[in-house]
């Protein structure tokens, strides 16, 4: 990859990504230092990934980078939900959706974002995750499950 080619990545990709490590690490400071350490890898490792793969190497570098943050946070103190969002929903709805996520595991939450928030196919997922494809699928029907039993709950009804 050229740096022509490194800097259409950086303008087509960097929104997205920062949307996704946002949602992984619930704030937007750790959401950039993900954002930037990814670019910053991709840009370390250009000879060897082409702009085809680009997308795919970039979100896998980030799943990995939040999976690793929240693992340091949660030896550090725990926390209960994300702290901010950055969906422009009604407020109360928000928070029930941040409640729901913040119930799943990292990589249950980072899979759901992945296909549902960013439309990423299973067999992209399971590239950026180093997952099966049929893992995937499993993880995010678990995943699902638990959003849905925790969204139906009477408690949570808006």
């Amino acid at each position: 990859m050229d740096t022509k080619a490194y800097n259409n990545c950086v303008k087509e990709w960097s929104d997205a990504l920062f949307r996704f490590a946002c949602k992984c690490t619930g704030n937007s400071e750790d959401a950039n230092d993900v954002v930037q350490n990814s670019f910053e890898v991709l840009w370390q490792k250009k000879e060897d990934i082409g702009a085809d793969k680009a997308k795919a190497f970039l979100f896998q570098v980030a799943y990995r980078q939040s999976v690793d943050n929240y693992r340091k946070r949660s030896r550090i103190s725990h926390v209960d939900a994300p702290e901010e969002s950055y969906t422009h929903a009604n407020p109360d709805l928000k928070r029930v959706l941040e409640r729901a996520l913040a119930q799943l595991d990292d990589q249950a939450r980072a899979l759901v974002l992945l296909k549902d928030h960013e439309g990423y196919r299973y067999e992209e997922i399971a590239q950026i995750t180093n997952l099966s494809e049929s893992q995937v699928k499993v993880y995010l029907h678990r995943a699902r499950k638990t959003l849905k039993d925790y969204l139906v709950s009477v408690e949570n009804v808006i």
